[in-house]
């Protein structure tokens, strides 16, 4: 079966821009072309930018991305790059979890510092986010 970059992209989830980019960076082979000039997209196409949406939203960056594909294109090659890709994207995953965990506890506290009660220049939320006179207009 073939597809209009239009089919793709509502098959796919995959904005018609992104595909056009990942064609730009070659990730995604740029398919023939009918006489009337529109892309004619593959079923393998399909496939292939599945998994490149599955990558992208498991975070892998680009460059992993087509290191990934281009793997793929030796299937008797041992599987320890490709592991360890995967390894390299979870440990980045696990830093930013505990980097939000230490926002979250940071604004939690900045949260609860203040009732309300308080006028602005008194205010502890501005007090814990710094200098509030920098919030002021300079007019």
């Amino acid at each position: 079966m073939d597809y209009s970059i239009g089919e793709l992209s509502k098959r796919t989830g995959v904005k018609v821009p992104t595909i056009r980019y990942y064609e730009k960076e070659g990730l995604l082979v740029p398919p023939p072309r009918t006489d009337g000039n529109q892309r004619r997209y593959r079923d393998t196409d399909l496939d292939r930018l599945g998994f490149i949406k599955h990558c992208r939203d498991l975070g892998l960056p680009m460059p992993a991305i087509r290191d990934l594909i281009e793997l793929s294109q030796h299937p008797d090659k041992p599987c320890s790059e490709a592991d360890r890709i995967a390894a390299t994207q979870l440990q980045s995953v696990r830093e930013r979890i505990a980097h939000l965990k230490r926002l979250e506890a940071e604004l939690a506290r900045i949260a609860s510092s203040c009732a309300g009660d308080h006028t602005m220049t008194d205010c502890n939320v501005l007090k814990a986010f710094g200098d509030h006179s920098l919030c002021k207009s300079s007019h």
